[in-house]
């Protein structure tokens, strides 16, 4: 019973997708479907966990393709709206001596709309969400009803903040939407770049207490190579160092994480139940060590997703549940 249960569950991102465009040294070095949450769910499916994307595409050549490795990749594509009249929005990462990205984004969706029949959600499946697309004011309130709807149904959001400088000067505009996320998340992530942009914060103690404990108790904060930082119930509060990694290209580091959280809380079987209850120390433990190892498997390719093989090795590990 309890295979069948870990099998079924699913996960449902919703995010922008656009074609990435990888740079070294000033020149291209790889192009291929990407998107924050986009990246997860890839990740996600790879590794033997039902998933569907909600996003939108431009009606071009990029937006076939991205919508065709959903597919491939055995991701439901069917919430993927298609305008006509758009191109598929581009990223172009600049990658540093320390293969670190600044990114630069091109998007032409002058009618941006989201138009989307909800998928199927039940109790206990998965939600991803987050960056700009979860804030953005002209899609927020498709965004925000879905997010409802998925919580009234029983599943256990997740919100990543990924929070870009190029958006700080909305800041302001968006703080009422970012709110509404924190309070509709089970579990928020952010990094020390998202709460520096955001607050001027870059203290994790102080970004817990000030900003996101009022809304949950769950937050893990990010730091690079640095230690990542817990505050879960109870009082939990503990440090997880980052083993050091001879690195590729750190462009799908964050998105992996979450790919592998997500998939740690299936494997481990919990449920909405759980989270409300609260995690213990154990739990926790097995769901960052998940999340890292999603991690430190992008970073050592240039794709944003984890490799075929490594996924199909997660999906033993499921089938063995």
């Amino acid at each position: 019973m309890q295979e069948k249960y870990i099998v079924m569950r699913k996960v449902i991102g919703i995010g922008e997708t656009v074609l990435d465009i990888i740079f070294r040294n000033n020149q291209p070095i790889q192009a291929l479907p990407g998107g924050s949450t986009f990246n997860a769910i890839i990740s996600l499916a790879r590794s033997g966990v039902p998933t569907s994307f909600i996003s939108e595409t431009g009606n071009d050549r990029v937006g076939q393709t991205i919508i065709q490795f959903l597919r491939d990749n055995g991701c439901n594509a069917d919430n993927v709206s298609v305008y006509p009249d758009s191109k598929s929005p581009l990223s172009l990462a600049f990658l540093n001596d320390k293969n670190d990205a600044e990114y630069i984004f091109y998007k032409d969706h002058p009618k941006d709309r989201l138009d989307f029949t909800y998928p199927s959600v039940q109790a206990d499946d998965l939600v991803v969400f987050g960056s700009y697309y979860a804030l953005n004011p002209v899609i927020r309130p498709q965004v925000k009803a879905f997010l409802e709807y998925a919580h009234q149904r029983g599943a256990i959001l997740y919100y990543d903040v990924n929070f870009r400088a190029s958006h700080q000067h909305e800041v302001i505009k968006l703080t009422s939407n970012l709110l509404e996320n924190f309070e509709l998340a089970d579990i928020v992530r952010g990094s020390k770049e998202d709460f520096q942009i955001l607050f001027k914060k870059d203290n994790p103690d102080v970004v817990y207490r000030t900003q996101i404990s009022f809304y949950t108790k769950k937050f893990i904060y990010t730091q690079a190579g640095d230690p990542i930082e817990l505050r879960g119930d109870n009082g939990l509060s503990k440090q997880y160092p980052v083993t050091p990694i001879q690195t590729v290209s750190t462009v799908g580091a964050g998105d992996n994480f979450n790919a592998g959280f997500l998939y740690g809380l299936i494997a481990n079987g919990i449920t909405r139940n759980h989270i409300e209850q609260g995690l213990s120390e154990t739990q926790w433990d097995s769901l960052i060590a998940c999340g890292q190892k999603f991690s430190a498997e992008v970073c050592s390719s240039l794709y944003n997703y984890v490799s075929p093989e490594f996924g199909a090795e997660r999906k033993k590990e499921l089938e063995k549940k």
